[in-house]
C-alpha cells in the first residue's frame, strides 16, 4: 500500500502561505527531491494555480539551479486537481479528479508505486478528517506572518502525532516529520 504524505510550508505562527516562507536553494532542493520520490501530487484549485508559476520558470529558466530543478520536478510529477470550479487544466502533467477525494485517494493508495503527495491546505484538512494521511511533513519557516490561513482549521478531534524525524535547514526552517498514532478524541 502506498503512503500518503502531507507536505506543506508553514509560518512559525501556524499559517499556510506559500508566499510567506523563506524558500532558499536548500529548501527548493528538498522539495524537488520530495517530488521526485513520489508518483503523484494532489492539489486543490488554489494551490494548483499557485504551482502554475513553475511553468513560467520552466519556459524561462532563472539561472538559479535549485529553482530551475524544482520547476522541472514540478512539471514532471503527475498532478490530480480537485476543484468544483475548474472545468479543465492545460498543464500536460495535470488532470482534474474524476471522483471524490476519498475514493481517489483510497484507489491510489491500493496501487503499487511510490508515495502520493498532498500539498494543499484544504485537501490536508479533508484527508486528516478521513484518517487517510500516513505522514505529515511540516516545513516551519522562521517567519511570523501574523495573519493567514491556519493549517488545522475546523478540526474537531484531538489527534496525536508521533515525531519520527526532523530536518533543519541552514536558513532556519525546520521540517518536522510526524506519523499519526490513530489516537483520536473528540474535543468538547
Amino acid at each position: 500500500m502506498r503512503k500518503l504524505v502531507a507536505a506543506i510550508n508553514m509560518t512559525l505562527d501556524g499559517f499556510c502561505d506559500h508566499t510567506s516562507g523563506v524558500p532558499d536553494e536548500e529548501i527548493h532542493q528538498h522539495y524537488a527531491d520530495l517530488l521526485r520520490s513520489a508518483d503523484i501530487a494532489l492539489y486543490g484549485r488554489i494551490t494548483y494555480q499557485l504551482m502554475e508559476f513553475w511553468r513560467t520558470v520552466l519556459e524561462n529558466p532563472t539561472g538559479d539551479k535549485a529553482m530551475d530543478d524544482f520547476a522541472i520536478a514540478m512539471d514532471n510529477i503527475p498532478k490530480i486537481v480537485f476543484s468544483r470550479t475548474l472545468k479543465n487544466v492545460d498543464w500536460k502533467s495535470a488532470k482534474l479528479a474524476s471522483q471524490d477525494l476519498e475514493k481517489e485517494v483510497l484507489e491510489r493508495k491500493r496501487q503499487s508505486g511510490k508515495d502520493i503527495l498532498v500539498g494543499s491546505r484544504s485537501l490536508i484538512i479533508q484527508l486528516m478528517k478521513l484518517n487517510l494521511i500516513d505522514e505529515y511533513q511540516l516545513c516551519i519557516h522562521p517567519v511570523i506572518a501574523g495573519t493567514g490561513l491556519p493549517l488545522f482549521e475546523n478540526i474537531k478531534d484531538r489527534t496525536v502525532l508521533k515525531l519520527i524525524k526532523t530536518k533543519t535547514f541552514s536558513g532556519g526552517a525546520v521540517t518536522l516529520y510526524y506519523k499519526p498514532t490513530n489516537e483520536k478524541t473528540t474535543n468538547r
